[in-house]
């Protein structure tokens, strides 16, 4: 009973991805990390390492210049390896020894994934890492190729930067090897929109990107994952460029300072970070409070449920709208298309917003309780931290130990997903054998 309770595939995922955060905060504590050569207290190397596997991007350290180039490479790494997922890289290495994965890694691969089959994981877990490294090559390449010609880059440092914020970029992480991000990229479309569809196209979700490349011209023949997170995917980035433009476009500290021909593109790049990427171009700190709330509504749905991005998900998000837009017509079942969703899976999506808005009202509220920042930058920096965005508006460096801590251990629950996290806790699904009486209860 003990060796089935350990291989539990929530558990599993879970102590991977930490034993992943102990290892990099023990190399970022080495001197070697530092480009002073001292050695980095435990709370700045544990803060950095958690948001590097967590895919997250929140500093409390400049990275550029307070880390060496071995401390940028072992971030990196904690980024690929967050990114792909701990589960899916030990899969690979069993497939790669033995040709063949057994049930029980196939269960743990399948868990980590997202894929709603346990058969032919091998396959996609290949595919996975194949695609990842290969659309992480195109982006490197794009924007080596840009720093190299239009920046005063040696062609050794572009291809360095270019490869960083290509990985970071791909796995949504949101690192950047400048203080001030991407800020002083707001008048190059090219990065923008290059970083912009290499974050989408992380966020997307493997099995939807699959999909899409196997049925793209037939969208009918879609499954109901796929098309739920593409069109909720599409009106959430118009919707986004056009809410941020609007609530920005006088703000002179903001979009109100670029230059017109740019505003659409900046606005377009602001409205896809939220999609949990955290690189910026404009200065969160400076944005309005309605431009804040705005970003913080697309932080937490976040991206694909399958991808590199976090927050409830926008399959979550969808199938609630779907489920209240059945309740509202008075419908007793929810359709997608030609197909019905169970309702336990309505329940789940229930639950994970539930759970993340409860993780989010706590931790504003403690947070709130040991700082003196406003409401607007704290829960700001909870739901950014949550949903394993990285945007900030600056008051990360400033909090406590304890704060950072808080924060730490909500970008873990956010990276390996509430209900991957009570799965671990509870080690095992019960069933009850008998039903009782039903009864109505007042709703409203």
């Amino acid at each position: 009973m003990a060796d089935d309770k350990f291989s539990h595939p929530g558990l599993v995922i879970s102590s991977s991805f930490l034993s992943a955060i102990l290892v990099g905060t023990g190399l970022l504590s080495l001197p070697i990390a530092s480009e002073t050569g001292d050695r980095t207290n435990v709370m700045d190397a544990l803060f950095t390492a958690t948001s590097a596997v967590c895919v997250t991007g929140l500093v409390t350290v400049d990275t550029a210049t307070y880390w060496s180039t071995f401390g940028e490479v072992v971030i990196l790494a904690l980024i690929q390896i967050g990114g792909l997922g701990i589960m899916t890289v030990a899969s690979l290495t069993v497939v790669l020894l033995s040709r063949r994965l057994g049930l029980r890694a196939r269960l743990i691969a399948a868990a980590q994934t997202r894929t709603l089959s346990v058969r032919d994981i091998g396959r996609v877990v290949r595919n996975v890492t194949v695609f990842a490294i290969v659309s992480e090559v195109i982006v490197a390449a794009v924007l080596t190729a840009r720093l190299a010609t239009n920046t005063e880059l040696a062609a050794g440092q572009a291809l360095y930067e270019g490869v960083f914020h290509a990985i970071s970029a791909f796995n949504n992480a949101g690192f950047a090897l400048y203080a001030d991000s991407l800020t002083r990229y707001v008048s190059d479309p090219v990065v923008l929109l290059t970083v912009a569809v290499a974050v989408i196209v992380g966020g997307l979700g493997f099995p939807v990107l699959f999909e899409l490349a196997r049925s793209w011209r037939h969208p009918k023949t879609w499954s109901v994952t796929t098309r739920v997170t593409v069109w909720v995917t599409v009106v959430l980035l118009v919707a986004g460029t056009v809410g941020f433009a609007a609530t920005e476009h006088s703000n002179s500290e903001t979009l109100g300072a670029v230059p017109a021909s740019s505003r659409m593109a900046v606005a377009f790049f602001s409205a896809t970070m939220p999609r949990t990427a955290g690189f910026n171009a404009v200065d969160i700190g400076a944005m309005t409070p309605e431009g804040l709330l705005f970003t913080e509504f697309l932080m937490f749905i976040g991206g694909g449920s399958a991808g590199t991005a976090g927050g409830i998900k926008v399959t979550t998000f969808g199938l609630l709208a779907v489920v209240l837009w059945a309740e509202m017509r008075g419908e007793n079942r929810v359709n997608v298309g030609v197909r019905q969703i169970p309702t336990d899976n309505q329940r789940q999506a229930l639950a994970v917003t539930l759970l993340s808005a409860v993780a989010v009202a706590l931790a504003t509220f403690v947070l709130l309780a040991e700082t003196a920042h406003a409401l607007e930058d704290v829960l700001f920096e909870v739901i950014s931290a949550f949903a394993t965005v990285g945007l900030s508006t600056g008051i990360t460096a400033e909090l406590p130990d304890a704060a950072k801590l808080l924060l730490v251990a909500l970008m873990f629950v956010g990276r390996i997903g509430p209900l991957t996290l009570a799965s671990a806790l509870a080690l095992r699904q019960r069933e009850h054998r008998y039903e009782r009486p039903i009864e109505r209860i007042t709703v409203g």
